[in-house]
């Protein structure tokens, strides 16, 4: 019997290296073929394929509104109760009465408030590149009252026209009254709400991570598969970026709350990764979305409007302005532009409505155009992403059909 068992064991070991050697094998070819499909959906771009990219955006547009009609009529009861409660305060709404002034207050509370939420879910999704909207849109509305609370010595702008147009109080106020924080305080909410949206932002890995987790499948995400090899490859030499994820994800693991808080709380481009982990480890739902929500409404808004309003307060501008006039040869012709472009706006400030287009300035007119040009990029990109979308669909299709042959 013993030597019944022995000779039935020594067949088995003599085949492991075998299986070893076709798992590796197997394995190869796997990622080759992974890399192959990842190198050809790359390659759908407007400006490489403009017409396959187009085409495959628009298939990829339509089977998205076909899942997001199928999930509304799926959760049909809670539809109908929103379509109802929407129609109520329509009615509210339009109705002649005492409550108007508290709904047009409401309305515009809630507007500007939508607004910013929305810049910063766009800021932090972008569908594979973010839309920097701090540095376009928040940013440059914190600064411009920076610079009015300093030339206005107050910060009790009219509203209207605020916040669509600063302008300087009728009677004025004392420069010496301004601080940062009542600066910080005029912006607060703004500030606030776009770090709320870019929150709401992180929320997509987190969920497809923990889906792919508790389902057992592989999500239709390159970022996730990324991080699976990662995780297969923490033992080996790695490169700092690699590293630097790795610290992320060890970090957030072991310390949970107060890790996704760090993280969160600081500029960090690695942050996805923190998500994707959090779903992957299944973390507690409100400890991420809560631990981010306070890392980036908060600490991180408040890191950013203070750097922002010392970067821009009366004194640092005109010290810049001055160094840029002691670059020699160009600096006096580059301190030029800025200058007229400061005294232009300190002179809208004073005088609500009476500029022109005489008194635009370059540098105004090279904003609007990085601008617009930073908005394209930023549709061209969701175009490219839908359409290598669409691209996966086809080959995870061929390979099913590969397979079932």
């Amino acid at each position: 019997m013993a030597a019944n068992g022995a000779s039935c064991e020594q067949p088995q070991k003599r085949g492991g290296p075998k299986d070893k050697q076709n798992g590796k094998s197997t394995d190869l070819s796997l990622r080759e073929r992974r890399q192959k499909d990842k190198e050809e959906r790359l390659s759908l771009v407007l400006w490489r394929r403009p017409v396959v990219t187009l085409h495959y955006f628009l298939l990829e547009t339509l089977i998205k509104l076909k899942e997001c009609t199928l999930q509304l009529w799926q959760r049909r009861g809670t539809v109908f109760i929103f379509l109802l409660l929407c129609f109520l305060f329509s009615i509210t709404y339009s109705t002649d009465g005492s409550h108007q002034t508290y709904v047009q207050y409401l309305e515009k509370r809630f507007l500007w408030c939508a607004y910013w939420v929305g810049l910063g879910i766009l800021s932090s999704v972008g569908l594979g590149t973010g839309l920097h909207t701090f540095l376009l849109y928040l940013g440059p509305h914190i600064a411009s009252v920076t610079l009015a609370a300093y030339e206005c010595g107050s910060t009790d702008f009219p509203e209207p026209p605020y916040p669509d147009q600063i302008i300087c109080p009728e009677d004025g106020g004392v420069e010496a009254s301004i601080s940062i924080f009542s600066i910080m305080s005029k912006v607060r909410l703004e500030a606030c709400m776009w770090g709320a949206g870019t929150a709401i932002g992180e929320l997509p890995p987190y969920f497809m991570a923990r889906a792919a987790r508790q389902s057992g499948t592989d999500p239709d995400d390159e970022d996730y598969e990324e991080f699976e090899e990662m995780l297969e490859q923490a033992e080996g030499a790695q490169d700092f970026v690699t590293r630097a994820k790795l610290g992320i994800q060890h970090m957030v693991q072991t310390v949970g709350f107060f890790g996704i808080l760090a993280c969160a709380s600081i500029p960090n481009p690695l942050f996805d990764l923190a998500g994707i982990t959090c779903g992957h480890f299944l973390v507690p739902f409100w400890t991420f979305f809560g631990a981010t929500l306070i890392g980036k409404a908060v600490i991180k808004m408040h890191i950013q409007k203070l750097f922002v309003i010392i970067t821009f307060s009366k004194h640092i501008v005109e010290q810049m302005v001055s160094l840029m006039g002691s670059v020699p040869k160009i600096g006096p012709s580059l301190q030029k532009p800025f200058s007229q472009y400061l005294e232009a706006q300190k002179n809208k400030l004073h005088h609500a409505g009476k500029s022109g287009p005489a008194d635009e300035n370059w540098l105004s007119w090279v904003f609007e155009k990085v601008v617009l040009a930073m908005v394209c990029y930023f549709v061209i990109s969701i175009i490219n992403s839908m359409a290598q979308s669409y691209g996966k669909r086809l080959q995870q299709l061929r390979h099913s059909e590969e397979k079932s042959k």
